[in-house]
């Protein structure tokens, strides 16, 4: 799609280029340009120059140069077109677009934009001036939102009434439907969407107004709190955030954003002077939304629990990092404090909890951390295993070995021994913080499959049997872990004390090993024992289930054969340990 040429010159000719600039930042006249500091880079001494004769701007400071459309594109973060259709607008220009299909989709864009934006005024005029908002004027009152605050954000009422705003808005009831503000009923008749709530309008960053996010009054019947815009043609909440209309020119300037879970703390932001907060639309952070922020930030600090976001999410968090190159960070606030009640009780603590963002990683950490304990050996241990778990979904082995250094200083564990986990980037680390008392006893296959017995009982357990453990200390850990199918506690209440030994340890035992290699590698070395071990025989049946062992021995080193083969092993190894008793 393009714009005809002629509509592209007459709005370069219309709009003044210093009264554009202005807008943004201060100019003073010196001679024949006009000065000022530049938008596009920090510094202390004004090179950014504007001549007006040649419409033209150039930063000696940094190079950035062109023309009105140019800077428009640059300060706000649009393509051309958008540039030039958000100057035309506000010149009054009508414009004329060259490619007929895109021409009446842009047309018809505009059209339900605005519809929307008729919305908005109808709404905010209904909470400032109708006597049927009293009560939601005296709740944004309470909470701080009233006045200045509720003009700037266009906070709205929807009034307790089917049709109000249909009835009153002159909008044909498809537009309205298209847009999601209203349906037609069960008896044919218009109905609005949003019925006795507060409104909360939601911009695009470039100021179109799209969807509504509405809150019931306190005391209200109805069992939905909240109530947001469907998607619509011109609103998708996977890529849209509420409030970065107006706070996108300070997040470039801090190169920092703010993401909140709600409306009301974004504007709780902005009325503690940090006005670089924006929302979610009533979903989790998406990949859109990180595309969207990287256009105006390398910086993003997360304003809500980010447990919520957490576990789950580190992963995608930490692909974001990589791919965008943004930087995650996290907020802490009292506990029971949003940005919203901090905004009104503590705005000098919400500024120091942005401040003090820590990475997400390092937040985490310091999560794990509060949460564990280092009152005894085994706490250190079962905190360490904890924070080396959160450390190893970093993809990157440099920072898990950074971090790794602080789990060593908290809990007293040599830092080598974790530096060697975060190496390995191992999913289960745990780690050993006393040494055991029976350190001479060589941790074997038959100890990893303890372990692995403790760690991942579902995968391994079907293929363990008693005949595998020639060390009758681990078979005797083996008896108590099955007796109670893995159960560590209870197991460690019945087993002797070498045995209760020697599962202590595999607890807290460092194994990153394949549950079904080490099960097949044990049955192997135990068949292969008991084929050694074997006095001569001459029964005939006994020569050939020992032949056929010998056969099925081989049968283990091959994918595809290898779990029927060792089920049989296991068979004839119960047969065996059956004429032994």
């Amino acid at each position: 799609m393009a714009i005809a040429d002629d509509d592209i010159e007459r709005v370069r000719d219309t709009v003044s280029l210093v009264d554009v600039v202005q807008g943004y930042m201060p100019l003073r006249r010196v001679g024949r340009n006009w000065v000022g500091l530049c938008p596009f880079h920090a510094e202390k001494s004004g090179s950014f120059n504007v001549r007006e004769e040649t419409k033209r701007y150039r930063c000696f400071g940094c190079g950035a140069a062109g023309d009105v459309f140019k800077f428009v594109q640059e300060i706000e973060h649009l393509d051309f077109v958008g540039a030039v259709e958000q100057l035309a607008g506000k010149a009054g220009i009508q414009l004329t677009y060259t490619t007929g299909g895109q021409s009446k989709d842009r047309q018809r864009r505009k059209q339900l934009v605005e519809v929307m934006d008729s919305a908005v005024n109808w709404y905010h005029d209904r909470l400032l001036q109708g006597p049927d908002a009293r009560e939601a004027r005296d709740y944004l009152r309470a909470r701080g939102l009233s006045g200045d605050v509720a003009r700037q954000f266009k906070i709205g009422w929807a009034p307790d009434d089917w049709d109000a705003m249909s009835r009153e808005i002159g909008v044909s009831i498809d537009l309205l439907t298209e847009v999601g503000l209203a349906f037609v009923n069960k008896r044919g008749k218009p109905q609005d969407s949003f019925r006795a709530r507060v409104l909360f309008p939601i911009f695009t960053d470039g100021g179109e107004a799209v969807a509504f996010g509405g809150r019931i009054l306190p005391g209200s019947t109805d069992p939905a709190k909240y109530k947001n815009s469907s998607e619509t043609t011109i609103y998708a909440k996977s890529k849209t955030l509420y409030g970065l209309n107006w706070a996108k020119a300070d997040v470039v300037k801090a190169d920092e954003v703010i993401v909140c879970e709600g409306y009301t703390d974004v504007i709780g932001f902005h009325r503690s002077g940090i006005t670089r907060a924006v929302a979610t639309c009533g979903t989790a952070l998406t990949e859109e939304h990180v595309r969207l922020l990287k256009r105006f930030a390398n910086k993003v600090v997360l304003a809500f629990d980010a447990d919520k976001a957490g576990q789950g999410a580190a992963e995608r968090f930490y692909e974001w990092e990589s791919r965008y190159k943004v930087q995650v960070s996290v907020a802490k606030f009292p506990d029971g404090k949003d940005p919203g009640d901090l905004a009104s009780s503590d705005p000098e603590g919400l500024a120091a909890a942005i401040k003090d963002a820590k990475p997400f990683l390092g937040f985490r950490l310091q999560r794990v951390f509060s949460m564990g304990s280092i009152s005894s050996p085994e706490a250190r241990s079962r905190t360490a295993e904890q924070a080396m778990s959160v450390i190893n979904e970093h993809p990157d082995k440099n920072v898990r070995k950074l971090y790794a250094g602080e789990v060593a200083s908290h809990v007293g564990i040599p830092a080598a021994d974790l530096m060697t986990l975060a190496e390995r980037g191992s999913r289960k680390p745990v780690v050993a913080v006393a040494a055991p008392s029976r350190s001479s006893r060589r941790e074997n296959a038959e100890f990893v499959a303890i372990a692995l017995l403790i760690q991942q009982w579902d995968d391994i357990a079907p293929w363990m049997v008693e005949a595998l453990f020639q060390d009758d200390v681990y078979r005797r850990a083996f008896l108590a872990l099955a007796e109670t199918q893995g159960v560590v506690n209870t197991a460690l209440e019945s087993a002797d004390p070498e045995a209760r030994e020697a599962i202590e340890r595999a607890a807290v035992a460092d194994v990153d090993s394949e549950p079904m290699l080490e099960a097949l590698n044990l049955i192997s070395a135990a068949v292969r024992r008991e084929l050694t071990a074997r006095v001569k025989i001459s029964d005939p049946e006994q020569i050939r289930l020992d032949r056929d062992a010998r056969l099925l021995l081989e049968r283990l080193d091959n994918p595809t054969t290898a779990d029927e083969a060792a089920s049989q092993l296991l068979d004839w190894l119960n047969l065996r340990l059956q004429d032994h008793v």
